[in-house]
């Protein structure tokens, strides 16, 4: 009789402890996809704030269309994304374009003094710093869950679950080149 409560003791045991494993894997893999989300926030902001930039831009340098049309494609690029990673490439796209469009602002002084265009550019900036925070935050819950993921004991949980590894963001091979500043 005191094996049987024994054994009963001992399953308990383990099925609390898988069930604590799986919840913390559920709470990371939750963790990853709000991460992800605040950055999805603040480019979603960076892209309702374009328009405007652009259409300050536009009153200034009529001639740059190409450079006014790079920023638009980019930007429509991401939201038809559908992918994780069609949506980063398409981010590092847009990052590229609207470095470009402020480098008009040097060619266009009455531009670079335009206090519409400053506020936005100040907007754009402070958004792209939270971006770069969430992305930050972002690739630190994926190691978190990846190294859950891939540990013992709770890669088995995670195995007879379904759980994954997930990807990290990363720069594109471009943004990785020192930058070239021309006077």
């Amino acid at each position: 009789m005191s094996w049987w409560l024994i054994l009963i003791i001992v399953l308990v045991v383990i099925g609390l402890y898988v069930g604590k494993i799986y919840n913390s894997l559920v709470s990371l893999r939750n963790k990853v996809n709000d991460q992800k989300s605040q950055i999805d926030v603040e480019l979603k902001r960076r892209f309702d704030l374009i328009p405007n930039l652009i259409e300050t831009v536009k009153g200034y340098t009529k001639h740059e269309k190409e450079t006014l049309e790079g920023v638009v494609k980019a930007r429509n690029s991401y939201v038809s994304a559908n992918s994780t990673e069609e949506g980063l490439k398409a981010d590092s796209e847009l990052t590229k374009a609207i470095s470009k469009l402020f480098a008009l602002s040097e060619a266009y002084p009455d531009l670079k003094a335009n206090e519409n265009f400053m506020n936005l550019q100040n907007e754009l900036s402070e958004i792209e710093q939270k971006i770069v925070y969430a992305r930050g935050f972002y690739n630190d819950s994926v190691l978190n869950l990846n190294n859950k993921i891939q540990m013992f004991p709770s890669n088995i949980i995670a195995k007879i679950f379904g759980f994954n590894v997930c990807s990290f963001f990363e720069a594109s091979s471009e943004e990785r080149e020192n930058v070239k500043v021309k006077f």
